[in-house]
């Protein structure tokens, strides 16, 4: 999928960010899904922004 694709140079930092020797599968499970929420979150934030602002604007 082409929406799936991630530039190189991201992939490797995100990956760097992530890595974990102590987990069977490579990677802290923890903080990555501390980072997917906190992503999840500022993305909620900017839309509630966006809604309120066409909101505004209907009126």
């Amino acid at each position: 999928m082409k929406e799936l694709k991630v530039e190189r140079k991201i992939f490797e930092a995100i990956a760097k960010e992530i890595h974990s020797d102590k987990s069977p599968v490579g990677i802290d499970a923890k903080k990555t899904h501390v980072l997917i929420l906190e992503k999840l979150l500022r993305i909620e934030q900017r839309l509630d922004r966006i809604e309120t602002k066409l909101d505004t604007n209907k009126h």
